[in-house]
């Protein structure tokens, strides 16, 4: 919809092919239905790829400020929740009715209902077999752009079209896996860890040498959420272990050492109880065969207790998966393409754009920011084409 609209202001004649029966799907279920749509701080850290470097030219030719000015011209009521995220005051749909107002700007066509079961490079020009609302048609068209998302959230729409197209184009795909998504237990850990369903705890999470994200972590019946653990799960793989600080704040060795000092009579889960929410405390001094009053341990072992709370480390058997995985990860290889305007290298006229390419933001804004920055990268490289 963006490069749409964007390439349609700048003269070109465009229409939009959907499967989908109603436009933006995605943005309107985002943010808790209030769309979280960029983010303030948006730059290439904050995004995992093949190629890192990739995503940092679109970025800065469409910055976060570029998007928030056209918020404001719709008067778009936005605020800022935390960590330079911002998101609608009212409704994700002020986001999808802003742009179609824009495409509507360029004279854009929508095609809904309407899917694509071939294409074909004839030439200069592609040739899509499409069957929806029209019929079956044959559309030709200079320019093929290719929107279409990930693998995640398959119950509105989602499907591997834009890999299986890049494929038939010799295209490489980096393995599509789900991403900013909560993690399952081990068969192990389910037993132990499933009792504390609804436990949040403020920490810091972290996977390998990825960076370190303070939010809370939350307890499912299955696994663990929250939104530091869908933070690392962009960064994690089958086998990595996730590390967690549950007290970035407060050295509980350190603690408990002094109320050790004190003569605190209290038992060890009893303490532990007083910094960490108490159906944890109870069960991670429990997998620790610890029991009795503080007074009654010896200091090595508190100072091991406190050690192991700054870092417990988890092995997950995998994450939720694209059912719930807010984005996917990995997709088409950007080895292919142009970081300045998103065309396929060695297929002239073919664009990849957002989420279809190997390039997936954190948590918090990052993804809508690139949607709107690889489109209007690609618009304009279409809008600049001799025709």
């Amino acid at each position: 919809m963006m490069c749409a609209a964007v390439a349609g202001q700048r003269g070109r004649s465009v229409l939009i092919i959907d499967h989908n029966s109603q436009v933006g799907r995605k943005i309107l279920i985002s943010g808790g239905g209030r769309c979280n749509f960029t983010n303030l701080f948006a730059k290439a850290d904050n995004f995992v790829s093949q190629n890192p470097h990739f995503c940092k030219s679109a970025l800065a030719r469409y910055s976060p400020r570029d998007f928030i000015k056209l918020v404001e011209s719709y008067r778009i009521r936005y605020h800022e929740k935390k960590l330079g995220q911002l998101f609608c005051d009212d409704s994700a749909k002020q986001i999808v009715d802003l742009l179609v107002s824009e495409m509507r700007k360029g004279k854009v066509k929508l095609s809904l209902n309407t899917k694509v079961n071939k294409v074909e490079k004839r030439d200069e020009q592609f040739v899509l077999e499409t069957e929806g609302g029209e019929g079956f048609q044959q559309i030709g068209c200079k320019s093929l752009v290719v929107a279409s998302g990930g693998l995640s959230i398959p119950q509105i729409g989602a499907t591997g079209f834009g890999y299986d197209l890049a494929r038939q184009f010799g295209l490489k795909i980096v393995d599509p896996v789900p991403a900013l998504d909560g993690f399952s237990w081990s068969h192990a850990d389910l037993d132990r860890f499933g009792p504390l369903s609804g436990v949040s705890i403020d920490s810091e999470v972290s996977v390998g040498k990825g960076p370190a994200f303070r939010e809370n972590i939350l307890f499912t019946h299955t696994g663990l959420s929250g939104p530091a653990s869908l933070q690392a799960s962009l960064y994690w793989s089958r086998g990595k272990k996730v590390t967690i600080d549950l007290s970035p704040n407060l050295d509980v060795a350190r603690y408990l050492l002094k109320r050790k000092q004190e003569g605190a009579r209290q038992e060890i889960k009893n303490l532990l109880s007083e910094v960490l929410p108490k159906r944890f405390a109870e069960a991670f001094v429990e997998g620790k065969k610890l029991s009795g009053p503080v007074t009654g341990l010896a200091e090595k072992t508190i100072v091991a207790l406190g050690d192991s709370l700054r870092n417990w480390q988890i092995e997950p058997h995998s994450t939720v998966g694209f059912r719930k995985a807010e984005v996917t990860r990995g997709g088409v290889d950007t080895s292919h393409l142009s970081s300045k305007t998103m065309e396929c290298k060695d297929v002239k006229g073919l664009f990849f754009i957002g989420e279809v390419i190997d390039v997936t933001g954190q948590l918090g804004g990052y993804n809508f920011q690139w949607a709107w920055a690889s489109a209007v990268s690609a618009a304009e490289a279409i809008a600049d084409e001799k025709i």
